[in-house]
């Protein structure tokens, strides 16, 4: 009976040869009750040759067999594709396969979840798809464990495969929860491996008591510096606490190996601010656990504020407007389209990474004679704001709305309650990374070098700016508690100090701008051409060896001259025709300064006139 029904299964696949059919009953005669050899040992079962696995693959789909996990997991099962149709779990996979394409997959990577994951966990439970629970996966995790530490071969695909699948199910209303990330942070413990007790358990404690007070975020930064610090003064001395400390000893050394440092994941030095950071997370430790009365805490302060590096204090990067159209279009034009509107959407209403992710679909709010306003959910400060939004910001809303995958709430990563995020993919809240890693495509594609998520926070708020938004209103509509933050973008495009500028540059202008042309008639008079200088528009000063042209706003140079009138000059006969020639130059400029009404030109040159004459009487 079982051997007709295969023959019939391998009709309606268009397979099957002499070859099929004989190792089928081989199979048959050696365990005629097919449940039998799944009781035997692996080495039995995975010595199959390839005539008998189509029809192990058939007792499989039709349910007639139930292997153990340990199989399944070594077992692969490339040609299930061409086995399942018409059978139940055929029914159920395809069921699967359509959630999981609604949820943003494509086709190929559903039928490989369908095919590597599901399809084991129905094959070895017996289970109908609706029935599966988080046990099945638990047993498929330690099966795909105990494959790797017994072969040497990676179960991190699977488990990555299984992760997703557990996503959709959630979706599906199958599974009652939604599985964590395939990749989470590693426990502190961990994290602390390489230092020894008792340092190691007493940072431990910290950071958990830290975690009372602290974001999950800000703890394991904190984690990731103090273990800096501990790794290092436990490399001096391997039984260290706190109390034992020295400044000479430990912390100084310590400081000064922050200058060549290097990052673990770019390998470069750290930057200051990344010294400045380390310092002051083991400063503010030993700090708390002073303050906190612990019995291993330093009997004396051993970091002092002068110890932290001195920051640059640049000013917000903000995206050229050349640069900001380039990068905006080539966003547009992007085939990632959930995150490619993500990043326009933050540089429309200049939201930092975080609270962009955390939007939530009714964060459009539109108030009667007010207009539309997006509510900007608890970030960086815990404090909620509004934005007010236009009709093109609304729009692409629409069209963000229109291409997040469906399902379920998801928890909140912060408060654990059930969330309908804006952001979602694959059933999943949107990541940082997927952002930043089309951010850098769409920068590639503008031509514009490497750009991060906050720019486009900068080059919103700078916008504003240019455009005469207050303070206030940049307070309100950025989330800033202090107007010091909101003013460095003040700093950026100050009116005031534009219009000071204006002023002086015009001024500035007048002082080095092509002197006046001369105003006389056009016939010469008095001695003088048309072109002549003593007839320029400028203050005019003659000297011995020639002449002196400045603007009006200028003034006359206070050296005018200087020498002629100085105690210490002196002449002699052979220059009177110098000097005559110079008053004679004098009492024209002085003519000139008259008629225009500059009394304090007149009266300078009338001066210089009487020393010259001086000069001449004495020189005669």
């Amino acid at each position: 009976m079982v051997l007709a029904a295969y023959e019939e299964h391998l009709a309606a696949t268009g397979r099957g040869n002499p070859a099929y059919t004989t190792a089928a009953r081989g199979f048959l005669r050696r365990w005629p009750h097919p449940l039998d050899w799944t009781l035997e040992s692996l080495d039995v079962q995975l010595s199959a040759g390839t005539a008998t696995r189509p029809f192990i693959t058939f007792l499989l789909v039709t349910g007639r067999i139930n292997p153990g996990w340990d199989y399944l997991v070594h077992r692969k099962l490339s040609s299930i594709w061409r086995d399942v149709p018409g059978t139940r779990i055929g029914t159920d996979l395809q069921e699967f396969i359509t959630t999981a394409r609604a949820q943003g997959y494509t086709q190929r990577t559903a039928s490989a979840m369908a095919s590597q994951v599901l399809a084991r966990l129905l094959f070895a439970t017996g289970k109908r798809l609706h029935d599966l629970s988080e046990e099945d996966f638990v047993a498929l995790a330690i099966a795909g464990r105990d494959r790797e530490r017994d072969t040497g071969r990676t179960w991190k695909h699977y488990r990555g495969a299984a992760t997703a699948t557990r996503a959709v199910l959630f979706h599906m209303g199958v599974l009652p929860a939604l599985p964590p990330p395939a990749q989470s942070r590693w426990s502190y413990e961990r994290r602390l491996a390489a230092v020894p007790d008792p340092m190691k358990s007493i940072i431990i404690a910290y950071l958990h008591r830290k975690a009372v007070t602290c974001k999950e975020g800000t703890v394991s930064s904190l984690a990731t510096r103090l273990t800096g610090f501990a790794t290092y003064v436990t490399g001096i001395d391997a039984t260290l606490t706190p109390d034992r400390l020295d400044r000479c000893t430990h912390i100084e050394p310590w400081m000064t190996s922050l200058t060549t440092t290097r990052s673990t994941t770019s390998a470069a030095i750290i930057t200051r601010a990344d010294q400045a950071r380390r310092i002051l997370a083991v400063s503010n430790f030993l700090s708390d656990i002073t303050e906190w009365g612990w019995p291993t805490a330093p009997t004396r302060k051993l970091l002092y504020r002068s110890d932290i590096p001195r920051l640059p204090q640049p000013l917000p990067r903000f995206l050229a407007p050349d640069a900001d159209r380039r990068l905006q279009q080539a966003l547009e034009d992007s085939p990632n389209r959930l995150a490619a509107d993500a990043l326009l959407l933050q540089r429309a209403c200049g939201l930092r990474i975080g609270e962009l992710l955390d939007l939530e679909l009714d964060a459009v709010i539109d108030v009667p004679t007010a207009g539309s306003w997006l509510k900007i959910p608890l970030g960086k400060l815990d404090t909620e704001r509004m934005v007010p939004i236009d009709p093109d910001i609304l729009a692409l809303l629409d069209r963000i709305t229109a291409t997040r995958s469906p399902g379920r709430p998801i928890p909140h990563p912060r408060t654990g309650r059930p969330a309908d995020f804006l952001f979602t993919a694959h059933g999943r809240r949107l990541g940082q990374n997927q952002l930043r890693r089309e951010l850098d495509r769409a920068a590639t594609t503008a031509g514009i070098g490497h750009v991060s998520p906050h720019q486009l926070r900068h080059t919103y708020a700078t916008a504003l700016v240019n455009a005469g938004v207050s303070l206030q209103a940049l307070m309100a509509i950025l989330g800033h508690s202090s107007a010091e933050m909101s003013l460095r973008y003040g700093r950026l495009f100050d009116t005031t100090i534009r219009a000071e500028y204006e002023r002086a540059l015009d001024l500035a202008k007048q002082h080095i701008a092509t002197l006046p042309a001369p105003d006389t008639p056009s016939k010469p008079t008095n001695n003088t051409t048309p072109t002549d200088w003593r007839n320029t528009a400028t203050i005019k000063t003659a000297l011995a060896g020639g002449y002196c042209l400045r603007a009006p706003a200028q003034g006359a140079c206070q050296y005018a001259n200087i020498c002629e009138h100085c105690p210490s000059f002196h002449t002699t006969p052979a220059y009177l025709p110098v000097l005559t020639a110079q008053r004679d130059d004098a009492q024209a400029l002085a003519h000139d300064a008259r008629h225009r009404g500059w009394d304090h030109e007149t009266e300078r040159h009338l001066h210089l006139i009487t020393r010259i004459n001086n000069l001449i009487e004495r020189a005669g």
